[in-house]
């Protein structure tokens, strides 16, 4: 068995500097590079690096970026079988400012993932029987997201959903069909229409997503911890401490723990732990990808803050 991620797939152009530009301001930057990344292929990633068998379903161009991207999916260990060259648009991107402080402004030009459609759907319900979880982000198209949750849930297949980009308005036809939210401050802020800034703003926004029927919320706080609900239970993870120096792809490290544990079958309380620890992790190194830890390093940042 393994874990699917259907989603975005982009190549990240990252600037650094001292702090972040206000509007209408030019600063002088630090250092550039490109890394991979995308939200969904941040993911498979993570999932990857965590020992997890994973495959990976999205588009790319018929660019230099598109072979660059597939090729360190692949080196990752993420099966790339099903992912669709698209000759009609450009890879995806993701232009990025990094600060000092590990603070981050992304623009996402969607390109090959604003294609994804009923197509890929089709590719991964012929994978679904072989698959334990379903992965989403919100970087593809709404309606695919729709369109492949309803697939999964078809086959009873648990779905975990990173509600970003923040959207204002979900189909209310999603939220049933989704095991695990996992939101951070702001994408909450905008699922609920009020601040989520804490603890207690988090409870009150888990209360919402599961009246709209999702049936566990994960409220990812950064700094501050992690907030998780359910029907039954709810409880409240502290953040582990590290030294931040870039915190992209942070949530998608989070998401890529969590189900790596639930992949093993741990305990919620638990599967939030690794978690937090793979996104605190990833803020310790530059970058997306590269930023991800794999399962040995996890395993020693567990045992020794455990102590």
């Amino acid at each position: 068995m393994s874990i699917i991620v259907f989603g975005s797939i982009n190549i990240d152009l990252v600037a650094t500097t001292s702090r972040l530009p206000v509007a209408g301001e030019t600063l002088l930057g630090e250092s550039f590079f490109t890394t991979p990344g995308g939200k969904g292929a941040n993911q498979a990633v993570a999932l990857a690096k965590l020992g997890i068998p994973t495959q990976m379903i999205g588009r790319v161009g018929n660019d230099n970026f598109g072979t660059e991207l597939i090729k360190n999916l692949q080196i990752s260990g993420v099966q790339t079988e099903n992912i669709l060259i698209d000759e009609s648009v450009s890879s995806g991107v993701a232009v990025i400012t990094v600060d000092n402080m590990g603070e981050n402004h992304i623009i996402v030009i969607p390109g090959a993932n604003g294609q994804v459609n009923q197509e890929d759907v089709k590719r991964l319900s012929d994978l679904l029987p072989t698959a334990t979880t379903l992965l989403l982000q919100l970087e593809i198209p709404l309606t695919a997201v729709v369109a492949a949750a309803k697939a999964a849930k078809d086959l009873d297949i648990n779905i975990i959903l990173d509600p970003a980009p923040a959207q204002t308005n979900l189909p209310d036809e999603l939220y049933p069909l989704i095991d695990i939210i996992t939101p951070n401050e702001i994408e909450a802020s905008q699922l609920v229409g009020f601040p989520v800034n804490g603890e207690e703003t988090a409870a009150k926004a888990a209360a919402v997503l599961l009246e709209r029927g999702v049936k566990c919320a994960v409220i990812k706080l950064g700094a501050k911890g992690v907030y998780c609900a359910t029907a039954e239970a709810a409880f409240f993870i502290p953040a582990f401490s590290v030294h931040a120096v870039d915190t992209v792809a942070a949530g998608d490290a989070f998401n890529g723990g969590l189900a790596a544990a639930l992949f093993h079958k741990l305990p919620l309380c638990e599967a939030v732990i690794w978690g937090a620890a793979t996104g605190a992790l990833s803020t310790t190194k530059p970058g997306a990808q590269s930023s991800l830890p794999d399962r040995i390093t996890l395993e020693k940042f567990l045992t020794e803050n455990r102590e």
